[in-house]
This record gives structure tokens, sequence and C-alpha cells, in this order.
């Protein structure tokens, strides 16, 4: 593979820098005979998508291929898979694919999440062992349903006692891996913050005293906010529950507060679509909207989708050393977030992609 070059303003740093390719990593030092490929503009690091389920919407792994190719071409270079039933290992080895870290199946009890997605555990005290398996099988990342519709109860209740939970968190961390969990409602979020977990994934049922345990816990939260919008259909399609019903509409009704507080009280937050779990792929830049609509500013909206993200997941942005995934925008996207709808060039694995326009 012939050595490339590129040049402009390199993000969050705002300097305009040269850097070179070879062998799919970043070089910052010259390297001769490389062919320029990009000059001027602005270089971000790949879009993250940290809450995707390549594999939850798919008869097989063509599909998922589909998918993650929307993913791809609306920027998306490192995609967190937040839990699918099926094993997507074989398209981790596909270079024209974004990268991704898989999470393995969702763990959840008999009749408390949807059918055929999780691995059902009929007594909760089996859940150290399930994380120690899902662990030992996803790619760092374990994650749980902390709270579902109980129909005995008609509404949204937690699934796992908290000695339960801080020992399977134990499990995990014990084993080098991180957990996160599926929360719409209040009552599970002080367990699981208790029990040491790592993110939240929706968290519309945050209170001030919830936010300030994720702030004393160090928790992040992706909160998946063009995922919320699906809240009022489905609080009209629970006839049979109108407690849940009605809690849901709640809970979407306050997310701009709910998100609001956690975001200026510094809870970390990272930007995430749940592609696949009703969402379509390729929507990250709608995330990013979202994000910046809830108080993030422009440049913490694009970098809870690109450099903040990598690094929380272990990923490094543009540097040198660091894998070539990089997006080249003709202006400059912390100023005006419609340019990452239009990529110039996206660059995945030290290979030069030629974008759909978005």
């Amino acid at each position: 593979m012939p050595a490339l070059h590129m040049r402009g303003v390199v993000l969050p740093e705002g300097e305009t820098r040269d850097l070179w390719i070879v062998n799919g990593r970043i070089r910052l030092t010259p390297v001769p005979y490389a062919e320029t490929i990009s000059d001027g503009g602005f270089l971000v690091p790949g879009l993250v998508d940290a809450h995707c389920h390549l594999g939850l919407a798919a008869e097989d792994l063509d599909e998922v291929e589909q998918h993650a190719l929307a993913d791809r071409d609306a920027g998306t270079l490192l995609v967190r898979d937040c839990g699918v039933p099926m094993d997507t290992r074989p398209l981790q080895e596909k270079l024209e694919l974004p990268r991704i870290i898989r999470a393995g199946k969702h763990i959840a009890r008999p009749k408390r999440y949807i059918r055929d997605l999780s691995e059902e555990l009929g007594d909760p005290a089996d859940l150290p062992a399930a994380v120690a398996e899902q662990a030992a099988d996803g790619d760092g990342w374990v994650k749980l349903v902390g709270d579902w519709i109980d129909r005995d109860a008609g509404d949204l209740a937690p699934l796992w006692p908290d000695d339960v939970l801080a020992e399977a968190i134990k499990v995990a961390h014990d084993a080098g891996a991180r957990v996160t969990a599926h929360v719409f409602g209040e009552d599970a979020l002080p367990g699981l913050i208790r029990a040491g977990i790592d993110c939240i994934e929706h968290g519309t049922g945050l209170t001030a005293d919830t936010i300030d345990l994720m702030v004393a816990h160090g928790t992040a939260l992706v909160p998946t906010l063009i995922n919320i919008e699906t809240f009022p259909g489905l609080a009209a399609g629970a006839t049979k529950y109108p407690a849940y019903a009605g809690h849901m509409l709640d809970l979407h009704a306050r997310v701009r507060q709910t998100v609001g507080a956690a975001v200026e009280a510094g809870v970390p937050v990272y930007a995430g679509t749940d592609a696949g779990g009703g969402i379509a792929h390729g929507r990250i830049v709608d995330e990013v909207d979202a994000l910046h609509e809830m108080g993030l500013s422009r440049a913490d909206a694009l970098g809870a989708a690109s450099w903040t993200a990598r690094e929380w997941l272990g990923f490094r942005g543009i540097e040198e050393g660091a894998a070539a995934d990089i997006i080249t925008y003709d202006t400059d996207p912390r100023t005006d977030l419609a340019a990452l709808r239009t990529p110039s060039r996206i660059v995945l694995r030290g290979r030069v992609i030629h974008p759909a326009v978005i």
C-alpha cells in the first residue's frame, strides 16, 4: 500500500498540520513520495457510534454488512456494539467495515426483554456466571438489561437485586471488562451505579440524586436521544399497561431537562444512535445534532462522537502511531454541524473510502 499524505486543520487541537499514513498508521514526519489525498479542510478522528446493534435486526451477516456500510458512509468508523444475538466476529475481519467492539448478548430475565434477543436467566443469582461468560465472549464490554416492563406491576421495574449486581460487576471488572445497562426508568439506577457499573444507556429516569451518584462514581451516559423520540409510539402501543404508557410519555417529555442536567453536572456523555433497535443505521450526525440541542456545545457534541468517545473506548485520535481513521470536511464542523453530512474524504485503516453524499 503506497504512503499517503494529508494536510489540514487537525481537530480537536485546531492546528494546521501535515500527516502521513504508512501501513495504516499515522506518521507526523515526512515520508518520501507519499501521495497527497487531502490538502485543506478539517481533519477529524473517525466518528464513533457508542450504542449500536449490528446484527439485531438482520437475517444474516450479508445484511449486517450493509448496515455497517451505512454507518461507515455516515462517518462512523468505530462502533460499540451494545448487544446482539448474532455472532458478528467475521465482520471484524473486513477492512472496509467500521471497527466493531462487541458486547455479546444482552443478559435479561424471562419475559423481561424483547423475545429471542438476550441470554435469559431464570434465577437472578446466576447473573455473575452469565456476566463471566459474556465477558469472555465479547471485546471488553458486557450488556445488562437493567429495567423493562414488569407485566405484573404494569410498569418499568428493575431486573436484578443490588447485591447480585455488585457481585456480577466485580466479576466483569476482574476479567478486564466493563459493564453497561439498558435503563429507561428511575428505580434501577441507584443499585446499578452503586454497584460500579461503567455506563448507563438511555438514562431517561435520571434524577438529581442519581446524577450526583454518576458523577461520584465516574459513570458514563449514552442517552441515545434519537431513540428516545420513539417513546410516544411505545406508549401508544401499550394500552394494556396504562401506568407504563404514562411513565414513558413522562420520561420523553422531560428528556431535555434530564440530559441537560447530566451534562451540566459533568457526567461523561457519548453519542450513540441505538441503530438496529428500531433506528436506521447511518444516523450518527442526527445524534450529534440532538446532543447539541440538549446543551453540549457544538465542539463537545462532536467530541462525544469522535475524539472523546475514542479515548473512552481505548482508541487514539490523530497522533503519531495511531490508526489512520480520519474524516476530512471542507468546513469546520465545530461551528457548523451540518458539515458532518458532507465528508470530502474518509480514510479507514489507512485505506481511502469514497463516501456517498449523506
